[in-house]
């Protein structure tokens, strides 16, 4: 794919899903461009949960208010995408993957 997807413009809701998205599009050894606003920590965090070692990231651009990231699909076990920190973006990526269903 090779793409930049601008997550800017988007809902904060609809960034993950477009993010998942092209990645679930990928074929092994292909890759996005994403751009968004700030550092996307919790995006980070749920790559790690549901595609552990499946994934690449790689900052290309950090600057205020605009950083891209390249995101790439590898084989299982392939991955070499930065170690996720733990804090309120761990708890918002778990938040998101696996809500608390238990209050229902």
């Amino acid at each position: 794919n090779d793409t930049l997807h601008d997550l800017r413009p988007l809902a904060p809701a609809q960034r993950h899903q477009l993010a998942f998205h092209c990645f679930d599009a990928l074929a092994e050894g292909q890759a996005f461009d994403l751009v968004n606003d700030h550092e996307p920590r919790g995006l980070l965090m749920q790559f790690h949960t549901l595609h552990p070692q499946a994934f690449n990231w790689q900052v290309v651009q950090a600057d205020p208010g605009y950083w891209r990231i390249r995101v790439g699909r590898v084989a299982p076990g392939q991955g070499t995408a930065p170690a996720p920190e733990r804090g309120k973006a761990a708890v918002v990526a778990e938040a998101v993957v696996a809500p608390d269903v238990a209050h229902l």
